[in-house]
């Protein structure tokens, strides 16, 4: 679903039904439905907007309604001097000058649930966790080397030819370890709360898995999609009796319960560079945050 961030007070003025129109400083050629969402930053209340907002419960963060998106007029300043005279209540919630552009919304619908989320710049992708999960099922498990051959089962020279997939071409080749797939999640998690984590167990052989976790209604959920043995969206009350599930499950189902606790490793890290190999991944993860697993 297609999404549009707006600061507050005017993304709660849509939601109400009395700003029908969007002003920008550029165009859009996309027509079709729309979520409004509310963006963290606000602008100042302008004088002249008290009386229509004194009602208003903003919601700095979520998405409030759904709409369509009709048209995308260039304003003239024929079309300013029309919407000042006859539509005074448009005309102050938004910038109307000579060069800009309304868009026009139709058909809003506030949301019986509310969905927190932290939003982009200009018209984004929301997807849901259920429809990012239904992507990643068109995702085998496999890797890709520097000489982009496909390989499924043998992995002797994965350490030294391994590199990591960028997600155009994560969906293109439609097979990938854990390190590309998380980079897909990423990409479709794009405007959610989320966090990405790599556990580590430095043993020589360093068996390891990366994984995506977000955040919602005061939830945390492990989104697994490439360890099939434990695929799927777990819920729990809080952060750390997620990370510890985890950690149980990787040391029982890689490490068959054999290991030193000083050589499980946990760190949370951001977007790595595309195309980088294993030793490049490992660095860039170990430079992330580190978390205690056995406090």
């Amino acid at each position: 679903m297609k999404v549009l961030s707006i600061k507050e007070p005017f993304a709660s003025l849509i939601a109400k039904g009395i700003k029908k129109i969007e002003t920008r400083s550029f165009k859009t050629n996309y027509r079709g439905e729309l979520y409004i969402h509310a963006s963290l930053r606000e602008d100042p209340i302008r004088e002249e907007l008290n009386n229509l907002v004194k009602n208003l419960n903003f919601n700095r963060g979520y998405i409030l309604c759904k709409c369509r998106l009709v048209d995308c007029v260039y304003m003239s300043e024929e079309y300013i001097n029309n919407l000042k005279e006859n539509n005074y209540t448009e005309y102050i919630c938004g910038r109307y000058e000579v060069g800009r552009y309304a868009w026009v919304l139709d058909d809003i619908e506030v949301l019986d649930n509310l969905v927190k989320v932290k939003g982009q710049l200009g018209i984004w992708n929301y997807f849901s966790e259920d429809e990012i999960m239904d992507f990643m099922m068109n995702i085998r498990y496999g890797w890709v080397d520097k000489y982009n051959n496909i390989h499924e089962k043998d992995y002797e020279t994965f350490s030294s030819e391994y590199k990591l997939q960028s997600p155009k071409e994560l969906i293109k080749n439609k097979i990938g370890v854990c390190y590309d797939q998380v980079e897909l999640e990423r990409y479709y998690f794009n405007g959610h709360y989320f966090k990405t984590y790599f556990i580590v167990y430095y043993n020589g052989v360093c068996p390891s898995h990366t994984f995506l976790v977000y955040e919602k209604n005061n939830k945390y959920y492990w989104f697994e999609h490439s360890w099939e043995l434990c695929r799927g969206i777990h819920e729990f009350n809080n952060l750390n009796d997620l990370l510890k599930s985890v950690r149980d499950k990787f040391v029982i189902l890689e490490l068959n319960n054999k290991y030193e606790k000083e050589k499980v490793v946990l760190h949370e890290y951001n977007k790595p560079k595309y195309n980088i190999g294993v030793n490049e991944f490992f660095n860039h993860c170990d430079k992330g945050r580190y978390i205690e697993l056995w406090k």
